[in-house]
């Protein structure tokens, strides 16, 4: 293989990085993989730099180890590639570039008086995830290492620093940081000096501009993997520097970019520890604190429905049935029993009968909860069977990205022409998508491409900077050299299952006092 023509992206999801590496036609031809996991240290969500920089190189090895496999060459060079990862979160580092606090990563709910007093501020809703929240709170806080601030970045923007030295980001990971203008593709300068406003008051020397990462465009080059970015890829020295990177983007921009949801009304899901939905908007909406305002890799805005919390709990109960199972002689696979269960579930009670659960193992921003209790409880009448447990906790999944989405197509009257899915929670054929199609009301597209995700969408924009033609729009080439004879699978839910799954939700905003009623009387580690 003539690796030269190949395409690399990097993502670090939430429970696993992962590598894809696409041969000159966009087919995945080799992936590589790290398991790895958030902590929770002192109130803080985090991962720590060995994580991250381990982390990297366990997974880039696996690449390594499946290139040789299957093709019995190392594993050299790339054509080009690129780093994506978890948007949003706070990493503030000094001039020489040492970290200053610990990561904190968008599973936080720390930052909600910042995040309150900005979105009044810039009338603009800003999540309490994303970074500006967290300098913010930082700056109300008082926080002693704001003095030595010298710029902040996100995980994907950060690997990307070290890789080639560009302290940049693209511009859909930018608008997670701070808010984009999408005629400009740069941070929105005239909120840009409403901030610094708040930070003159602090006295500070910095200015927001000095210390946020370069926003880059979709296509541009972002930088070239340095001598030393390359020894961290790989100490063994094999993988070789100069290689061309594209912006490092988040996983919203890798997940459209994955489903080719980059132009107006068409929209995508992703969904595995956390759920977020992405619809590219034609106009913008009023403020709603449910929804976040992001843009795609190429800077056309996307309403956004970013939930917290998704399969944790399930992963939990399913790992509990298979310790029963265990228990019984009986070893049973896990990767079986998702598929079981989530077939079982839809034998269920299409509203959940008399059952109810909460999914939060964290806190959830669009339900406004600081904290989270995983939660389930049943009325004493209610049938207590394996299909409707399973249902009524794949609805709870979805639950809340339904709260939001409701408000953006009734409330907005955003119209969606086409919802493609991926994630983990798809991988069981039809349960998920059909649930989901329930939830949203619109039919639901998998692509047979689905299950690459994040780090496959990475590829695809090394590849947009690579090979795209003069003057071609992201939407465009993804269309020509990408999706042109790509196949999907698409399913409607029928109208009990959409009745079924309002009325769950109807319970479900009903029962969250009973989730807050939890969380202050079951204290926190």
């Amino acid at each position: 293989m003539d690796f030269t023509k190949t395409t690399l992206g990097i993502e670090f999801g939430s429970t696993r990085i992962k590598a894809v590496l696409l041969d000159e036609n966009n087919v995945p031809a080799a992936q590589g993989s790290h398991e790895w996991e958030n902590r929770l240290v002192n109130g803080v969500w985090t991962y720590t730099m060995d994580d991250i920089h381990a982390g990297l190189q366990a997974c880039f090895a696996d690449l390594k180890r499946d290139v040789q496999q299957r093709f019995g060459q190392p594993l050299t060079t790339v054509g080009a590639m690129g780093v994506s990862g978890m948007m949003h979160g706070y990493l503030p580092f000094d001039k020489d570039g040492r970290p200053l606090c610990e990561f904190r990563t968008w599973r936080n709910t720390m930052t909600g008086e910042a995040a309150e007093k900005l979105t009044n501020l810039l009338d603009f809703n800003i999540p309490q995830r994303w970074s500006i929240a967290h300098l913010y709170q930082a700056m109300l806080n008082g926080e002693e290492h704001l003095a030595r601030l010298h710029h902040i970045n996100t995980l994907a923007g950060y690997i990307h620093e070290r890789l080639t030295g560009a302290c940049c980001v693209g511009t859909g990971e930018a608008s997670g940081i701070f808010p984009i203008d999408s005629n400009t593709l740069d941070y929105n300068r005239a909120m840009m000096d409403k901030f610094d406003g708040l930070i003159a008051e602090t006295g500070y020397a910095w200015r927001l501009r000095d210390v946020l990462p370069k926003a880059v465009s979709a296509g541009e080059c972002a930088g070239t993997l340095t001598e030393e970015g390359a020894l961290l890829l790989d100490p063994t020295g094999e993988f070789k520097p100069g290689v061309p990177f594209c912006p490092a983007e988040g996983d919203a921009g890798t997940g459209m970019t994955a489903t080719n949801s980059v132009r107006p009304r068409t929209g995508n899901v992703s969904a595995g520890t956390s759920d977020f939905a992405m619809v590219v908007v034609e106009k913008m909406p009023k403020v709603h604190r449910e929804i976040d305002m992001v843009t795609t890799p190429d800077g056309n805005p996307v309403a956004m429905v970013h939930c917290n919390n998704c399969t944790s709990d399930i992963n939990a109960w399913v790992s509990l049935l298979c310790e029963f199972a265990r228990l019984m002689g009986k070893d049973v696979e896990k990767g079986a029993a998702y598929t079981a269960l989530f077939q079982k579930a839809m034998e269920g009670e299409k509203d959940g009968g008399g059952l109810m659960a909460f999914n939060y193992l964290s806190g959830e921003g669009v339900t406004d909860l600081d904290e989270g209790r995983p939660l389930f409880v049943r009325r004493p009448d209610a049938a207590m069977d394996l299909a409707t447990f399973m249902r009524t906790h794949i609805m709870s999944a979805l639950a809340t990205l339904k709260i939001g989405m409701d408000i953006l197509t009734k409330e907005e009257k955003v119209r969606i022409d086409r919802l493609y899915a991926h994630g983990g929670f798809f991988k069981t054929p039809e349960v998920g998508q059909t649930m989901l199609s329930a939830a949203v009301k619109t039919p639901v597209s998998v692509m047979e491409t689905a299950g690459e995700g994040g780090p496959y969408g990475m590829a695809l924009l090394a590849g947009y900077m690579l090979n795209r033609h003069v003057g071609e729009s992201l939407p465009d080439y993804l269309d020509r050299a990408v999706f042109g004879s790509a196949r999907s699978v698409t399913l409607m839910a029928g109208e009990a299952d959409i009745a079924g799954f309002d009325a769950f939700t109807e319970r479900y905003k009903a029962a969250l006092a009973v989730e807050k009623a939890a969380i202050a009387a079951v204290k926190g580690a």
